[in-house]
């Protein structure tokens, strides 16, 4: 699995997404967003949840965190996150290199709306030095993904401190 599932996935479906491989690791957002020269939030990282209705796969832009009443609501239920053998069990790929693509079971597959910020987004291509450039609706498009809102939402960068106990 891993990388070559990712390379005869995008070679059925998509012949026009090149792999783009590092000498360097990218398993990290921060590692793949220094890597690639872009922004963190425009690195798409993949992770997979229990839900009530079974493991699923959330793609989100890269400094999103998850909110948890939005991930009850769209879910209907506690969701948590799916351990590590269990991840690489269910998509071949390894921690750090988990993506939508070239899957060795068949999961559903939810695109964050974070993703639409940008007009181009970096997904892993099933290892830890691999990804590839792609538009988050075709993203979306060539997984069958359903888009939700599942993040918090970003925190204004007006200079204020927000949130803060007032002195």
């Amino acid at each position: 699995m891993s990388l070559p599932s990712v390379r005869a996935f995008f070679a059925e479906h998509a012949p026009d997404c090149e792999i783009i491989e590092c000498d360097a690791s990218t398993a990290t957002v921060a590692e793949a967003a220094a890597a690639h020269g872009v922004a963190p939030a425009q690195i798409a990282k993949t992770l997979a949840f229990h839900t009530p209705k079974g493991m699923v796969l959330v793609v989100a832009c890269g400094d999103a965190r998850m909110d948890n009443r939005k991930f009850k609501a769209v879910f209907g239920g506690k969701v948590r996150m799916v351990d590590r053998a269990e991840v690489e069990a269910a998509t071949g790929h390894p921690v750090g290199g988990v993506c939508p693509f070239g899957l060795a079971e068949s999961l559903p597959v939810y695109c964050d709306l974070s993703l639409r910020a940008f007009a181009e987004v970096l997904p892993a291509a099933g290892s830890v030095n691999s990804a590839v450039r792609i538009a988050p609706e075709r993203l979306a498009a060539l997984t069958h993904a359903l888009w939700v809102d599942v993040t918090q939402d970003p925190v204004p960068d007006d200079g204020l401190n927000h949130g803060s106990a007032p002195t």
